[in-house]
């Protein structure tokens, strides 16, 4: 019998072990490390941080879910990786071994890289459930008292979407409580321009962002380094194409949520092999690491060098879709080296995206990912709104079920239209 352990249990992670099941059947084991018994659905977060949903409509209980479905679970966390003994450390001093293991950690949150930085300190977050509700008792007190707020993701941050999402839901949120008037917003962010999104952009999500801003009188500024916050003001560098300080800025808050920059996680950070400097996972084409071929990595925790040099330092994100066609190549490939084949699975790295503006959104499809594309489409309107919340309920719905049927390809064909999109898929198959 072959051992399979995911470590992780976030969107990766969870669905990487209902299809590892699917794939290798009872005679196989699949077990789960992660901190923690509940999956948590992020995406959902700034929905949270205004009030919006309740953490119990977010979360589900793993538990009973891996329990029907045989899988193997481990809540206490990891330590440490020893990758060359196979073997995970967990928090309680007990280990785990494996003979294919498949990290999806997600990331470590770097606030400490600025000083005042963090829920701890000076700035709120929507990266976590428990940021989320901490950001919605702050926003209680903004409405009761409004002031200056301020909205957008650090040097160095890789996630945009969601600082914008939850810039036009805050001001949605706020023009429903009737203080928008009082609340002057501006939107601080490391890409070179509005729309970026870690991407070059996808489609026209330049003009389509920078529109919706300037309809909701939401000031913005790009390649911006943030050097500190303080009590009620963060000191901002406007950096210039050459490098240096084009203009430093004061900028005043009662409300402040950056976005901050990702890193590996502790238990596998500065493993010489495994990681890249800021312990994220190096991994070939077939999500394989080099130095130790029985690790696949799959979802946020990846190493993926940015597209190009910027003012400032801007990261690519990791979308659903593209998570999720990593967990399908890696678990072929799992299942292939199980039966004594080779790992041939590659990932199509495709984006789709859903950003929901609380009254409409922008939707994006890049196929693939990284520039030059195949497909590059953006589109905005209320049908966001509603097909984010069609979206939050189906996947809950899998998580909840344990299955482990993929989502994104099927919605970015809905979205493009079957012919077009199968025509491409077919064209950039591997």
């Amino acid at each position: 019998m072959v051992q399979v352990v995911v470590l992780g249990a976030g969107l990766g992670g969870t669905l990487m072990a209902y299809e590892l099941r699917d794939a290798l059947g009872r005679e196989h084991g699949v077990a789960v490390v992660n901190k923690g018994t509940h999956y948590s659905f992020v995406p959902s977060n700034p929905w949270v941080a205004v009030g919006w949903r309740e953490r119990q409509a977010v979360e589900v209980d793993l538990r009973p879910v891996f329990e029907r479905r045989g899988i193997g679970f481990h809540p206490q966390g990891a330590r440490r990786l020893n990758p060359a003994e196979k073997r995970i450390e967990l928090n309680d001093g007990s280990s785990v071994l494996y003979d294919y293991l498949v990290i999806a950690t997600g990331p470590e949150l770097a606030f400490d890289e600025i000083e005042g930085f963090g829920p701890a300190a000076q700035t709120q977050s929507v990266c976590h459930i428990d940021h989320a509700l901490g950001a919605k008792a702050a926003f209680d007190r903004l409405v009761a008292k409004p002031g200056p707020v301020l909205v957008g993701a650090v040097q160095g941050a890789s996630c945009f979407g969601p600082a914008y999402e939850f810039a036009f839901i805050l001001d949605k949120a706020l023009r429903d409580a009737k203080v928008r008037d009082r609340v002057p917003m501006t939107f601080v962010t490391s890409e070179p321009y509005i729309g970026h999104l870690g991407l070059d952009g996808v489609g026209d999500t330049n003009g389509l962002l920078e529109s919706e801003m300037r309809q909701r009188h939401i000031h913005w500024i790009t390649n911006t380094k943030v050097d500190r916050f303080e009590d009620g003001k963060a000191h901002v560098s406007e950096i210039a194409a050459d490098g240096n300080v084009k203009q430093a800025h004061e900028i005043p808050f009662v409300y402040a949520m950056m976005l901050p920059a990702f890193r590996g996680v502790e238990a596998v950070r500065g493993i010489e092999g495994l990681t890249n400097p800021r312990g994220f996972i190096l991994a070939d084409k077939y999500q394989r690491n080099p130095a130790f071929p029985e690790v696949f990595s799959v979802g946020v925790c990846v190493a993926i060098p940015p597209l190009g040099k910027t003012p400032v330092p801007v990261g690519v994100p990791k979308t659903g879709f593209m998570i999720e066609s990593m967990v399908t190549a890696v678990t072929q490939n799992i299942a292939s080296l199980v039966a004594g084949g080779p790992a041939t699975a590659v990932p199509t790295w495709n984006a789709i995206c859903l950003a929901d503006f609380g009254d409409g959104g922008v939707a994006f499809v890049a196929q693939p990912q990284i520039p030059p594309r195949n497909v590059n489409w953006s589109s905005s309107g209320a049908w966001v709104h509603a097909a984010k919340i069609g979206f939050e309920k189906y996947f809950l719905h899998k998580i909840r079920s344990g299955t482990s049927e993929p989502f994104y390809e099927k919605l970015a064909l809905q979205i493009l239209g079957i012919d077009k999109l199968k025509a491409v898929q077919q064209d950039t198959a591997p």
